[in-house]
């Protein structure tokens, strides 16, 4: 048994070394010309309206805001300024979702974004994005890179297609540090001793982003209150989550299987979804010491059969909001489909290690 364990993690770590390792320089050498055109763009956006100043800036070899969804998708999030006004106001009434009220009628005229104020005082997502929406569009126009760039139509989301291979999608946000969503509060679940208590400490510092995109709970049922709230996203908290151990090379190998494998009609998976279940996985095996180097084969099979069983049920919980399924929206033959073929990678993994020099 402990023979087989090893013989897994050797092929593990030679995948991890050879096709994790040019899948990342593949992507950053991508994510440099796309942030060359985006950062041009937001340079002639900037220029209009400067109450959308890019903050997209290069830190220690990466792009802070910027979000892998797939090798020729991204996301950029750009963050806005002054939310102050402003009370966060999250009742759970709209899974994954919250809104922004004004504290006191009387300061309206006091906000940067006085006319995207409702008139029940709510600050309007989709007026923003409106906004910034035809500002982009001029942007593209006049920009050095207009031969290369061009918006995505049919969408009320920001998006640029890149020499007609990268899509990149740019959505305006808040930073909320300092406060921890109420739909998040049962975190972390009292009986599971993952993560410490200095650990979680860090994960609530890091806060969460207000994201004015649709929300795909509200999937073509949006009423105008709902159009007007926020998309609560965690980024840099569930990065600060998988931090130790063999978790990021474990997210790393599920990236690259994904991008091999279980890229699929209908897009029933992204890397989003395998992130999230390498949170599910650290709650399972809560000690250090299950995520030792050795152990890398073990919590790899328990992701893909973790992900296999929700593929069958047809619901993926986000970490934070297990309210909100993942899998909203998505076609059951598209979830189906990605069931079977997780299925085959997870048997052909674990019955013949050797075939990942293949897969």
């Amino acid at each position: 048994m402990i023979a087989a364990q090893a013989k897994l993690v050797y092929h593990l770590n030679k995948y991890y070394n050879e096709k994790c390792h040019s899948r990342k320089a593949a992507i950053s050498k991508t994510i440099r010309e796309v942030c060359k055109v985006v950062s041009d763009v937001l340079k002639e956006v900037e220029v209009q309206e400067p109450r959308f100043i890019s903050s997209l800036s290069e830190m220690d070899n990466r792009f802070e805001g910027l979000e892998v969804i797939s090798p020729t998708e991204f996301e950029v999030v750009l963050y806005l300024n002054q939310m102050g006004v402003f009370n966060f106001v999250d009742d759970g009434s709209l899974p994954g979702c919250a809104v922004l009220k004004l504290s006191d009628g009387r300061k309206r005229s006091m906000s940067l974004w006085v006319e995207f104020i409702t008139a029940s005082g709510y600050l309007s997502a989709r007026k923003i994005r409106s906004r910034f929406q035809t500002l982009v569009a001029q942007a593209v126009d006049k920009c050095s890179y207009r031969d290369v760039v061009k918006m995505v139509a049919d969408t009320s989301e920001v998006k640029l297609r890149i020499r007609d291979r990268y899509v990149v999608q740019i959505t305006p946000a808040f930073k909320c540090t300092g406060i921890w969503p109420r739909s998040a509060a049962h975190w972390p679940l009292p009986h599971i001793p993952w993560p410490g208590p200095n650990r979680v400490a860090e994960v609530k510092a890091e806060g969460f982003n207000l994201l004015s995109k649709e929300c795909y709970s509200l999937n073509g049922k949006q009423s105008s209150a709902e159009s007007d709230a926020w998309v609560l996203q965690f980024a840099e908290a569930e990065n600060r989550l998988l931090l130790g151990g063999c978790r990021k090379k474990c997210l790393s190998v599920l990236k690259a299987l994904r991008d091999r494998h279980l890229e699929l009609p209908g897009q029933p998976l992204n890397n989003y979804h395998m992130k999230t279940l390498v949170s599910y996985e650290c709650e399972k095996h809560p000690r250090e010491s299950d995520w030792d180097e050795n152990c890398l084969g073990d919590r790899l099979n328990g992701i893909l059969l973790q992900l296999i069983s929700c593929l069958q049920c047809r619901r993926c919980p986000h970490y934070f909001l297990p309210n909100l399924d993942m899998f909203q929206g998505k076609p059951h033959s598209a979830l189906e489909n990605a069931a079977k073929q997780t299925w085959r990678l997870a048997r052909e993994i674990l019955t013949n290690p050797k075939s990942l020099e293949k897969l």
